[in-house]
């Protein structure tokens, strides 16, 4: 008996590490063994991942080819650069880029706070039922379709709408800013909050539940009021959700939506509505020119990755852990 048990406590041993620090690490198969159920639950979303995310960048090809669908990727004719060439060069290329940038910028400013301060105040609720239907009302309009938000704005905001029909009820001049080119980041950072706002706090939220009570009640003790308390334990405990989420938003900062600006882009013209996507939609695919639109997707895919590697090191430059700890 002593020798088998010998023997188990061997094997046992073979299938862990030490570590530098002593810990005691599991040799992969064990961990593969115990972790096989929740291995398995992740096959799903692998295998989406794998089909919708990862399999078409095999088309990135048609970029650097005359693509013909006809004659399919294999038999276009290679064009190497021309199509970056051709993008480089025309305006509209240009003025895409410059709205992607400004409107990023306005809903870097105007919108990434506001998810941040409703979480700050639904945490403050005392009420738990009071709680839950707040977070049930702000979470609503994220399941609006944006064919759905646009039209509700459009019957606020619009020539024939609410706003419009009480300036003139009042003898005022009409205002009507859903078709207003100077008011367009406004009007889209405005949707965005209201849509999606809501549905940004659940990041924020649980990272306030794994905050520490007993930070509150000994700061409360010792005399701290609420901005105190928020200042000193809520913010810092929120600190890195906020530098992910920023990382994750810089990363993103070229895609502003294309649904949203592609409803709206007549009624305000292409000059201030045209972002990247729309315009990769309207001069590649909408005009047959597949590799043209192909092109001005991958060059806005190279500087996401880009800003996203620059933020990522820059919050590693502050002491965050940004996408991953160093």
């Amino acid at each position: 008996m002593s020798t088998a048990r010998s023997e188990r406590g061997k094997s046992t041993a073979g299938r862990r590490t030490t570590g530098k620090n002593g810990a005691v690490r599991l040799n992969w198969r064990v961990r593969l063994r115990r972790d096989k159920t929740l291995l398995l639950m992740t096959v799903p979303a692998v295998v989406l991942l794998l089909i919708f995310n990862y399999a078409p960048l095999f088309g990135l090809i048609t970029a650097f080819q005359y693509y013909d669908p006809l004659v399919g990727v294999r038999d276009s004719e290679w064009a190497g650069l021309a199509q970056f060439q051709q993008l480089f060069h025309d305006p509209l290329f240009w003025g895409a880029l410059k709205n992607t940038l400004w409107l990023s910028l306005v809903q870097l400013v105007l919108f990434f706070p506001v998810p941040i301060a409703l979480a700050l105040l639904l945490n403050t609720v005392l009420s738990e039922r009071l709680r839950n239907f707040i977070q049930s009302v702000v979470y609503l309009p994220h399941f609006f379709s944006w064919v759905l938000a646009i039209t509700i704005f459009q019957q606020m905001l619009g020539g024939a709408g609410i706003l419009n029909h009480f300036l003139r009820q009042n003898d005022m001049a009409p205002w009507d800013i859903t078709t207003n080119p100077h008011t367009f980041a406004l009007l889209v950072t405005s949707q965005a909050i209201w849509k999606e706002a809501g549905w940004g706090i659940i990041v924020f939220l649980a990272a306030l539940a794994a905050i520490n009570t007993d930070l509150y009640e000994a700061a409360a003790v010792d005399g701290a009021g609420r901005w105190r308390r928020m200042w000193h334990i809520t913010l810092p405990g929120l600190r890195g959700v906020i530098v992910l989420m920023l990382v994750l938003r810089l990363g993103n900062a070229l895609t502003v939506g294309f649904e949203q600006f592609l409803i709206q882009r007549e009624a305000v013209g292409h000059e201030s509505a045209d972002v990247l996507d729309t315009f990769s939609f309207y001069y590649g695919i909408a005009t047959g020119n597949y590799s043209f639109g192909a092109a001005a997707g991958l060059f806005k895919s190279v500087i996401s990755l880009l800003l996203i590697w620059g933020a990522n090191k820059l919050a590693h430059a502050f002491g965050e852990d940004g996408l991953y700890r160093r």
